[in-house]
């Protein structure tokens, strides 16, 4: 649909609108019976990412590129090793980034 169709649609319903169709309390009843809305838990998601952190530094603690990397990176020097490891932290952070705002749609 068009923005400009909505209009019209919104016009034709207002028109052929009598008013709140009376239920006798059904609604009422029933959005009480309803169970109520369960609080997210965060610490799940904090443990796991974590545990995730500490899991790749431990595989990678002894990874010569990323020693090599991350010194000539600290150093000022652009080498391979160094840009690999800038690259890999932009990707980790924008991959953070995106998720982070896909979970925000959603609530």
């Amino acid at each position: 649909m068009n923005p400009s169709d909505d209009e019209l649609i919104d016009a034709l319903l207002r028109s052929q609108f009598d008013g709140p169709v009376l239920d006798e309390g059904f609604s009422r009843r029933v959005m009480q019976r309803l169970p109520q809305h369960r609080r997210r838990v965060a610490w799940p998601v904090w443990g796991g990412a974590l545990a995730g952190a500490a899991a790749c530094w431990l595989a990678l603690l002894s990874s010569p590129l990323l020693q090599t990397g991350w010194r000539e990176w600290v150093s000022g020097e652009w080498s391979a090793p160094a840009i690999t490891v800038l690259l890999a932290m932009i990707g980790m952070a924008l991959l953070a980034l995106i998720w982070g705002v896909a979970e925000a749609d959603h609530r």
